[in-house]
């Protein structure tokens, strides 16, 4: 006879590892939390535009081909034409014929700015929400315990005692006074705190957008600029607007260097605004990875040229870049007086010796930022030296201000489209050295002179804008986004 048994079936669901799927959708990743942060802002600052440009900065952005004029540069120039590249200088130099003087009325000295109170109701926001976050407002209402407790102490609101010190609030400063003759136990007795402890360095998120300040505290002239020029040896390629065909990888030449560079085509912007003229002596204060040093370079322009940089890795890959494109690069820079050091740009001390600067600080690295995790600044680690970017980087363009000789040339940039970073940072540079030396540098406004690339980049409305041009990223023409902001010191 056979017998049946019963089987008791538990039916349990098991657990992912991290990498899963299921794990890493609920997973907020660091590039997730950069574009939330940019929604917030950059949504406020470019209103119905942030939609186009946020396609964008999360699409692989596009490329130029900088022609190494130490290779074999005729052969390498060929082979981009015969890809269906063109070379800038003919676009620039087309376009501008076309112009004529009406066009110019579009650009006046007088801009008309209205970004302030963008940033500043945002920083608001911000504060507001951060306050709510930190105090509950559903706190009960303490008046009906008082008159239940006739025991308990007068109400003391501690959250309005942490905004004010003892100073500021005179039934708080007599609170704290001990009378003797209770004795010890009088020493018991609580005192409100006016600073919460380890909480000296802390930043919150609104206090960063307090640095975008405009306020008129120091003399600024700013003039239209009219001149601007491709060096003839200098050969850039790109592909019209809409196409997005990929570039050929560099080639070795029969020098054993590189053929050419592929770099961001706004990258190409702030280097020709300086506008390196021969026997200039030139300072790439943030120079790494070397982009934009090894484009000052190719004009055959500089008398010396200083790639710097702060850490000793970033210097390296400096380095590592010259060398791809320079045969025999030590005894290269001995000819071509190029040198490369490794210091803090806020700490150099070569005051009034360079003609020409070029200052591309660490910034927020928008596109990087919403695309990569790894050495992103939106780490939560990395929360605090985020929020101070603006400290640092007025503190870098503050001491390069000092380093121009009297009528030298600063071009300020970055890769972030943050009002705060971007006009913030050179307003709170411009006014720094004022008080400091009493220097004043003229804003030279690129309006024109960056007409003629409207074909080739899409810009930022004049009007968001008040010292700098902006490249904004754009689906036809993805570049960017590259801020540069051209200054003459004036004395």
């Amino acid at each position: 006879m056979l017998r049946t048994r019963k089987v008791l079936l538990i039916l349990t669901r098991s657990k992912h590892s991290k990498t899963h799927w299921s794990q890493a959708q609920k997973k907020q990743f660091t590039k997730d939390r950069a574009l939330e942060n940019f929604d917030d802002f950059y949504g406020q600052v470019f209103g119905k535009q942030w939609k186009s440009i946020r396609v964008a900065l999360l699409t692989e952005h596009k490329y130029m081909a900088l022609v190494n004029q130490f290779g074999d540069s005729e052969q390498t120039a060929d082979f981009l034409r015969a890809d269906g590249a063109i070379n800038l200088r003919d676009i620039y130099e087309a376009k501008k014929q076309f112009l004529t003087r009406d066009d110019s009325k579009m650009f006046s000295d007088d801009k008309i700015f209205k970004l302030d109170q963008k940033i500043e109701a945002f920083a608001e926001t911000q504060q507001r929400q951060e306050l709510e976050k930190l105090y509950k407002e559903d706190v009960p209402d303490l008046e009906g315990v008082r008159e239940v407790n006739e025991t308990a102490e007068e109400f003391v609101d501690y959250k309005k005692s942490l905004n004010r010190t003892l100073r500021d609030d005179a039934e708080m400063d007599f609170q704290r006074l001990i009378d003797h003759n209770v004795g010890v136990a009088g020493l018991q007795e609580f005192i409100p705190a006016s600073k919460l402890k380890g909480m000296e360095d802390f930043i919150s998120e609104s206090d960063h957008y307090k640095y975008y300040n405009n306020s008129a505290d120091f003399p600024v002239s700013i003039e239209m600029e009219h001149s601007f020029e491709i060096p003839e040896n200098l050969e850039i390629f790109s592909y019209e607007r809409g196409n997005v065909s990929d570039f050929r990888p560099p080639r070795s030449c029969s020098t054993g260097v590189l053929s050419h560079f592929l770099m961001d085509g706004a990258s190409v912007l702030p280097a020709l605004a300086l506008d390196v003229q021969p026997g200039d002596r030139v300072l790439d204060a943030c120079a790494s990875p070397g982009g934009k040093s090894l484009l000052m370079l190719q004009t055959l322009r500089p008398g010396t040229l200083v790639c710097n940089d702060v850490q000793e890795s970033r210097v390296n890959k400096i380095k590592k870049l010259m060398n791809s494109y320079f045969y025999n690069f030590g005894e290269a820079c001995k000819k071509q007086r190029c040198f490369v050091t490794h210091q803090d740009a806020r700490d150099i001390k070569e005051y009034e010796m360079y003609d020409r600067i070029l200052v591309d600080v660490p910034c927020t690295t928008d596109r990087h930022s919403v695309m990569e995790n790894d050495n992103n600044i939106f780490k939560s680690s990395r929360v605090k030296e985020r929020l101070r970017l603006p400290e640092l980087q007025a503190g870098i363009l503050t001491n390069c201000m000092k380093l121009l000789r009297p009528g030298g040339t600063l071009v300020y940039s970055t890769c972030s489209l943050s009002p705060v970073q971007n006009d913030g940072v050179v307003h709170m540079a411009l006014s720094n050295v004022f008080s400091d030396t009493g220097m004043t540098l003229t804003v030279k406004d690129l309006s024109l002179v960056m007409q003629p690339f409207s074909d080739m980049y899409k810009f930022a409305y004049p009007n968001t804008l008040k010292y700098g041009q902006l490249v904004l990223p754009f689906l036809p023409a993805n570049f960017g986004p590259m801020y540069f902001c051209k200054l003459v010191r004036n004395n």
